[in-house]
C-alpha cells in the first residue's frame, strides 16, 4: 500500500465568483477566473445554467423583412403580448399561432409598457418612442392615448395614480402626467402636469415611495402623492445611467448601469438620504470591453435566484457569440459570472403560480423564447466554463505532486463534462494531463448510504468523486469544462491532496 503519510489536503468551497480584478496569485481559492454560463448558485456553489426554448411555437409575424427584430415582448393575464415590425400581437404560452391586435406602428422603436389598474381593470399601456401610446383592456382591445404632447413618448410608468410620461425626441428633459386614475386626462386644473429635468432622460422607475428619474448624467426623484405636492429632488448630478433597459427592481434595490459598471441605488435608514454603490469591480474588465461597443443593451431579474442579468448586443456579433454578465447577491455580497450564448432584442419578467418566468424576443429569427428551460439554447449546445484561481498553497516555491482531487458536485440529471489539470500557470512547458471525465454515472458518496455506481440527481445530499491526477508544479488550476447538451450540475468545491517535492 502506497505511503500516504506526507499527502497533504487543501478543501475550498466554490464561491466568490469569477474576479478579475485581482491577480492570481491573490485570489481566494474559491473565486474563479472564467466562470462562463454558470451562475452563482443561492445554495452555494457554481451551477450550469440553463438554456431557453419557445415560449410559442409560431414566429412572430413580420412587417417587411424576416431579419426585424422583436420589440416588445409583454405577460399580460393569460397570453403574451409580442411586437413586431408595425404590429402587435397576441398567443397564448405553448400555442402555434399569433393574434393582429394592433397595426400602423410605423418607425417603431423598443417598447416600454406598464401593468396598471385604475378602474378595477386590469390593462396595460405600451409605449415605443414614435407612436401615440397605446392602450390594452382584459379583452386586449386597443385603444391610444388622445393627448398629443405625449405622443412619441419612449418611457411609461404608473406612481400614485397617474401615468407618467417621458424620453420624445422632441422633448428629451420633460415629464408629463395625467390626472389620477386617467391615462389620457391630462387637463392640470384636475391634477395633471409637467416638468423638466436638466438633462436627457434615459430612464423611469418607480422605487418604494419615489419616482426615480434617470438621465444621461444626473438622477433625481419625484416624491409626493399629487400634484399639489409633487417635488423633484437631485439624487446626483456625477452619475447617470448609460441606458433605461438596464434598469431594474433587484433585492430590495434598484440596479442600473452606469458609465462605470453596475451601480445601485439605496434608500438608507435615514428618511430621504439615497446612497449610491458601484458593485462590480469584481469584473469591471467585462464593462469597459462592451460599454462602449454594445450597440443595445437589456436586462431581466429572475427573482427566486436573487439574480440579475445584463445582455450587450453588438451589431457584428452574432448570438453564439454575444456576451453578458450574471450579478447574483448572496448575503451581503455581490457574486458575478459571464454569460454567452443569449441575445435577447427586449425581455419581460412575472410570477405564474409560484414560477417564475422569463421570456426574451429574439433578435433576427422572430421567435419568443423562454430562458431557465432545457438544456440548450433552442438547440444549440451551451458552452461552459470554469477555471480557479493558479494555487500555490501558501508557498509558490515548492513543487507539488498531485494525487488527487475530490470532487463535491451535484448532478440535476445525467451529465457528460470534463475535468482538466492545469499547472504553473499553464506555461507551455508544463505538465497538461488528459481529461478526467466528469462523469455522472461515477457519483458515490464516500460517507452515507449511496450505492456506488447508482447516480443520485436532485438530493439533498452533495455526491464526492475521488479522481487519481497526474503531474506535478509549483502552482495548480482546476478547469470544468462542458461541450455538449448535458442538464445543469453545480459544482460545489474541491479538495486537492498532493505531496510536497523539492524547492525551486
Amino acid at each position: 500500500m502506497a505511503d500516504q503519510s506526507q499527502t497533504v489536503p487543501s478543501a475550498f468551497n466554490c464561491e466568490g465568483g469569477l474576479v478579475l480584478n485581482k491577480s492570481t496569485f491573490m485570489m481566494q481559492p474559491g473565486e474563479a477566473l472564467e466562470l462562463r454560463n454558470f451562475e452563482p448558485a443561492v445554495d452555494g456553489g457554481y451551477r450550469r445554467i440553463n438554456g431557453f426554448s419557445k415560449y410559442v411555437t409560431a414566429v412572430v409575424p413580420f412587417t417587411s423583412s424576416s431579419s426585424e427584430k422583436v420589440l416588445m415582448v409583454a405577460t399580460f393575464g393569460d397570453v403574451v403580448l409580442a411586437a413586431r415590425g408595425e404590429k402587435i400581437f397576441s398567443a397564448t404560452p405553448g400555442g402555434s399561432s399569433w393574434t393582429e391586435r394592433d397595426t400602423g406602428r410605423t418607425s417603431a422603436g423598443k417598447y416600454n409598457f406598464e401593468r396598471f389598474n385604475f378602474d378595477g381593470t386590469d390593462k396595460i399601456i405600451v409605449v415605443d418612442g414614435t407612436n401615440a401610446p397605446t392602450v390594452f383592456n382584459s379583452s386586449l382591445a386597443a385603444t391610444d392615448v388622445s393627448e398629443s404632447s405625449v405622443s412619441g413618448s419612449k418611457f411609461v410608468v404608473s406612481f400614485k395614480n397617474h401615468m407618467f410620461y417621458a424620453g420624445k425626441s422632441t422633448t428629451k428633459q420633460e415629464v408629463i402626467f395625467s390626472q389620477p386614475f386617467d391615462e389620457d386626462a391630462f387637463n392640470s386644473g384636475s391634477g395633471a402636469g409637467s416638468f423638466k429635468v436638466d438633462d436627457e432622460i434615459t430612464g423611469l422607475k418607480v422605487f418604494r415611495d419615489d419616482l426615480f428619474i434617470f438621465c444621461e448624467t444626473r438622477i433625481f426623484k419625484l416624491s409626493g402623492s399629487s400634484s399639489s405636492n409633487f417635488a423633484v429632488a437631485d439624487v446626483t448630478r456625477d452619475i447617470g445611467c448609460i441606458n433605461g433597459d438596464t434598469i431594474q427592481e433587484f433585492a430590495g434595490d434598484l440596479i442600473f448601469l452606469g458609465p462605470d459598471g453596475l451601480r445601485t441605488i439605496a434608500g438608507t435608514a435615514r428618511i430621504g438620504d439615497v446612497e449610491l454603490g458601484t458593485i462590480s469591480s469584481n469584473v469591471q474588465s467585462i464593462f469597459n470591453d462592451n460599454i462602449a461597443s454594445a450597440s443595445e443593451f437589456d436586462s431581466v431579474v429572475i427573482t427566486d435566484k436573487t439574480q440579475y442579468r445584463i445582455f450587450f448586443t453588438k451589431s457584428s456579433v452574432g448570438e453564439n457569440l454575444t456576451k453578458g454578465v450574471i450579478c447574483v447577491l448572496k448575503g451581503t455580497k455581490f457574486e458575478f459570472s459571464e454569460i454567452q450564448g443569449i441575445r435577447p432584442a427586449c425581455t419581460d419578467s412575472f410570477v405564474s403560480e409560484g414560477n417564475v418566468i422569463v421570456l426574451h424576443g429574439a433578435y433576427s429569427t422572430g421567435f419568443i423564447f423562454r430562458q431557465e428551460s432545457g438544456n440548450t439554447f433552442d438547440g444549440t449546445t451551451i458552452f461552459g466554463r470554469y477555471r480557479s484561481p493558479d494555487l500555490t498553497f501558501n508557498d509558490p516555491g515548492i513543487r507539488k505532486h498531485m494525487q488527487r482531487v475530490i470532487i463535491n458536485y451535484q448532478p440535476e440529471a445525467a451529465i457528460d463534462a470534463d475535468l482538466f489539470v492545469r499547472y504553473d500557470y499553464e506555461a507551455k512547458e508544463s505538465a497538461r494531463p488528459a481529461a478526467y471525465a466528469l462523469d455522472s454515472s461515477d457519483v458515490v458518496a464516500l460517507y452515507g448510504t449511496a450505492v456506488y455506481g447508482v447516480p443520485i440527481y436532485g438530493g439533498a445530499s452533495q455526491p464526492l468523486v475521488r479522481q487519481s491526477v497526474e503531474g506535478s508544479g509549483f502552482a495548480v488550476a482546476l478547469k470544468v469544462e462542458d461541450g455538449g447538451e448535458t442538464a445543469p450540475y453545480s459544482l460545489k468545491g474541491f479538495q486537492l491532496e498532493y505531496q510536497l517535492g523539492a524547492r525551486r
